[in-house]
C-alpha cells in the first residue's frame, strides 16, 4: 500500500514577492524563520522601514532589498507582513494602496490591539487579511502565535500564515474573541516570566551573598526555568 504526502502550498507564486512592512526585531526575525526553514528564498523577499539606518542594517544582515519607499515593491507582492506600532498602521495601509495594491495579495497583521474589522475599515478593500499575535521568544525559535481570519480570508490564506509562523515556533488558529487572553498569557507572558526569574535570582543572592555572578543564562534560576519547561510540554502516549 502506497501513501503520498501532500505539500503545502506556496506561500506565493513564482513571479510574486513576499514583503514585511516593519523591518525591527519582528519583521527580521519573521524574514530569517522563512529564509532557514527553506520556505522562502531571499530574492523573493524584500522589506521597508521609516528609518534609512535601518534599512541599511536590515539589508546587510537579511541579504536582501529593503528601502524606505515602497513604490516599486508592492505591486509584485502576494503576501504581505505589517509589523508597525498601532499608530503607524493609517499611514502604512495609505501608500500601500497608493503603490499598487494588488486586490489578491494576503495581508498578515501583528498589530496589538487592533481588529480585523478596523483593519478592513481602514484600508476599504476586499483584500484578505489574517491578524496574528506572536511573541517575542520567536527570536529563539520557540514562539507561540495565534492567528484568525479575517472577513474574506479563505482555509488557504489562514493555512499560509500558519506556515509563516511556525518558522519561528509554533502556531494555533482561534477565534478572535480569544485575541485580549492571548494577548496578555502570552504575547506579554514572557515578561512576567522574566520577573519571575529575577526574583528568584535576587533570593538566592540574599541567602547565598558569597554565591559568584552569573551570566544570566548560567544561573539557577534561568536553568531552572529552561529545565522546567519541557516537563510542562503535553507529552504522546505510545499507542497500545
Amino acid at each position: 500500500m502506497s501513501t503520498s504526502t501532500k505539500k503545502a502550498p506556496a506561500l506565493i507564486a513564482g513571479n510574486e514577492t513576499l514583503g514585511v512592512i516593519g523591518a525591527g526585531v519582528m519583521g527580521r526575525t519573521i524574514l530569517r524563520g522563512l529564509f532557514d526553514s527553506g520556505v522562502l528564498l531571499r530574492e523573493q523577499a524584500w522589506a521597508s522601514s521609516r528609518s534609512k539606518e535601518t534599512c541599511e542594517s536590515a539589508a546587510e544582515e537579511l541579504g536582501i532589498v529593503v528601502s524606505t519607499d515602497i513604490g516599486n515593491l508592492v505591486a509584485t507582492a502576494g503576501l504581505i507582513v505589517i509589523c508597525v506600532k498601532p499608530r503607524q498602521i493609517a499611514g502604512v495601509l495609505s501608500s500601500l494602496k497608493a503603490a499598487g495594491l494588488k486586490p489578491g495579495t494576503l495581508l498578515i497583521s501583528i498589530l496589538a490591539g487592533t481588529t480585523v474589522a478596523q483593519l478592513e475599515s481602514l484600508l476599504g478593500t476586499e483584500n484578505p487579511w489574517v491578524r496574528a499575535m506572536p511573541n517575542t521568544p520567536c527570536v529563539v525559535r520557540e514562539g507561540m502565535t495565534a492567528v484568525c481570519a479575517g472577513t474574506h480570508a479563505t482555509p488557504e490564506h489562514l493555512a499560509k500564515a500558519q506556515r509563516i509562523f511556525e518558522a519561528v515556533g509554533t502556531c494555533v488558529a482561534v477565534e478572535e474573541g480569544y485575541f485580549n487572553a492571548i494577548t496578555a498569557l502570552s504575547g506579554s507572558g514572557p515578561a512576567f516570566q522574566y520577573l519571575i526569574m529575577e526574583a528568584f535570582a535576587d533570593a538566592g543572592r540574599s541567602t547565598a551573598p558569597s554565591w559568584p555572578r552569573q551570566p544570566p543564562s548560567a544561573t539557577p534560576a534561568s536553568r531552572r526555568a529552561a529545565g522546567a519547561i519541557p516537563r510542562a510540554r503535553p507529552r504522546r502516549r505510545r499507542p497500545p
